[in-house]
């Protein structure tokens, strides 16, 4: 029986790492965007996964970071720790050291680059969750940066096989994939999105929310949505929906974080900071951001929270 973790629900945001000038960890830059998220509303965060330049990070860095969030989270917001690598022993390694932080979960990545088959996938997600017994361990499948695609029936069977893997990130794409699992899990595993775009219709499908990139820019307006879509109020999170879809849509112009942080920069959050093999983005992209935070209104208040 999958473990009763309520609270894995609503807006959850993949938090971006900011650096500083010599290309470290930008502490008091982190500090202060985790504090907004919490004054923008968001109950869930999700420091160093794909928004957060994970694979880029020391080993040392990446538990800085999750304990800075742990830190400023701390009776505010639940924190869901992003620790997958293509390696189990890794990533093994990662869920412990994460625990140990006071993190509240783990979003563990399908291992990239190996490919592995789905038995592999099973015995890989096996391993990392009964290394970290009586702790949640949250899928995350996005074929599109791992090359291997978690199936319906392979998160269905972990979901029914394994107490502590308590949810999905699914950011597949496909439809018809994540309707199976919503179809077929068991009462307590949960299941969200991992498109900001597709928010709305899997709630409508019965999902519990999202992991957000948008969020870092909006969380408010992000909140709002996924809280109006959760409790049934339609016409109002459509009307979000629609106001924030052109965001949601720059944000992916060039490969995420590139846009976001961008974004971010332009409302005055962090400075463009990247880690190789990442770059600024293109200035026609640059251009686009900004026409679509000057028709939200986020270049003319005050950063903190969206009208």
């Amino acid at each position: 029986m999958t473990m009763r973790v309520e609270w894995l629900r609503g807006c959850a945001t993949a938090l971006v790492t900011p650096f500083a000038s010599d290309s470290e960890v930008d502490e008091a830059a982190m500090r202060a965007l985790v504090e907004r998220q919490i004054a923008g509303g968001v109950k869930l965060l999700v420091p160093c996964g794909t928004t957060g330049e994970a694979m880029t990070l020391t080993p040392e860095e990446h538990m800085h970071v999750v304990r800075l969030t742990v830190d400023v989270a701390r009776g505010h917001a639940r924190v869901i720790a992003g620790i997958g690598s293509n390696s189990t022993a890794v990533t093994v390694e990662r869920a412990r050291a994460a625990r140990d932080t006071g993190a509240d979960a783990v979003l563990v990545v399908a291992p990239y680059y190996n490919k592995p088959t789905q038995a592999g996938l099973l015995a890989h997600f096996t391993a990392v969750a009964a290394a970290v017994p009586g702790y949640p361990v949250v899928l995350y499948n996005v074929p599109g940066r791992t090359a291997s695609n978690i199936q319906a029936q392979t998160v269905l069977d972990l979901a029914a096989r394994v107490e502590n893997i308590v949810g999905v990130k699914e950011a597949s794409g496909d439809l018809t994939q994540i309707m199976a699992i919503l179809r077929e899990r068991p009462p307590e595993f949960h299941v969200l999105s991992g498109d900001d775009a597709q928010t709305l219709p899997l709630i409508a499908l019965g999902a519990e929310g999202i992991i957000a990139v948008v969020a870092n820019e909006m969380p408010d307006l992000m909140v709002r949505l996924t809280d109006d879509a959760l409790a049934g109020r339609w016409t109002a999170a459509r009307e979000t929906h629609y106001r924030l879809l052109p965001l949601m849509e720059a944000n992916f112009l060039e490969s995420s974080p590139g846009p976001v942080k961008a974004a971010m920069a332009l409302m005055g959050l962090l400075d463009e900071r990247f880690r190789l093999p990442l770059v600024p983005v293109q200035e026609k992209t640059r251009a686009r951001l900004r026409e679509v935070l000057q028709a939200l209104g986020a270049l003319e208040r005050p950063a903190h929270v969206a009208a």
